[in-house]
């Protein structure tokens, strides 16, 4: 099975799922096998990927509560190298189903070993909560990747949500790592979000990209043209981002020095 990396973060509009949907894209680009695992309800990485959630036949729903081949559900989309299990509303009563279930919180995992050609990366956009949607993508994860957006209660969030993940650490998932933290949506006009830039690389160090995201217009708009950045605007600061951000993860470059 190939890397599987959750990208996780309990606050919303962190920028969770433009950051799975262009960082999928950009190692799709970068000539990598990559499927992207919407587990939000909103189906907001289905959407931006082009893929009309109200016209789906499966979806990762039925996967997880339908016994649906995990093969059946898989789409392909416009990025080459890129296919999607997408979601729909249909995701929002999995909250409920998924509670009277014996191993509940392996689903996603035995989901994804039902995938006949495993892909070389599984990103999984899991939604701004750590209800049981989350703790199965965490649960199968390899990794975690954790945008945070530069803002003054961005550090108490992130701990508590790596609090969370040395619980599912402890409990289910031993082998989980953080595979990084990401800066989003950062102006460096702003005074403020240049200190809790510095604070969270002090804190954290080398597990901080590099690699920061811009706050960019182009971002906001890609997903209502049902595509990520890098097909909408190659050119534009946000795509150039992603582009970094994916290079550096397929080096590994985490190191002191950012």
């Amino acid at each position: 099975m190939g890397r599987i990396i959750a990208v996780a973060n309990q606050k919303g509009g962190v920028g969770k799922t433009t950051t799975s949907v262009n960082l999928a894209a950009a190692l799709a680009i970068q000539g990598r096998a990559v499927l992207l695992i919407d587990m939000d309800p909103q189906g907001n990485a289905t959407g931006g990927l082009g893929v009309d959630p109200a016209s789906l036949k499966y979806t990762v729903y039925d996967c997880l509560l339908r016994g649906v081949s995990t093969n059946e559900a898989i789409q392909a989309t416009t990025v080459q190298g890129l296919q999607i299990l997408p979601s729909n509303a249909d995701l929002a009563g999995a909250e409920v189903e998924l509670v009277s279930l014996a191993e509940r919180e392996g689903l996603l995992k035995s989901v994804i070993q039902a995938i006949t050609v495993a892909p070389e990366f599984i990103i999984v956009d899991c939604p701004p909560a750590l209800g049981l949607l989350t703790i199965n993508a965490l649960t199968a994860a390899s990794s975690v990747l954790v945008p945070v957006q530069c803002e003054y209660y961005a550090m108490e969030g992130l701990g508590r949500l790596l609090t969370n993940v040395a619980r599912i650490q402890e409990s289910l998932n031993p082998a989980l790592t953080l595979e990084g933290i990401l800066l989003t949506m950062f102006d460096s006009r702003n005074s403020l979000a240049r200190q809790v830039s510095e604070e969270i690389r002090s804190h954290f160090k080398e597990k901080v990209y590099r690699t920061v995201i811009p706050r960019n217009v182009t971002l906001a708009e890609a997903p209502s043209y049902g595509k990520p950045v890098l097909l909408y605007n190659a050119a534009s600061a946000g795509a150039q981002a992603y582009l970094d951000l994916a290079k550096e993860l397929l080096s590994d470059g985490k190191t002191s020095s950012r």
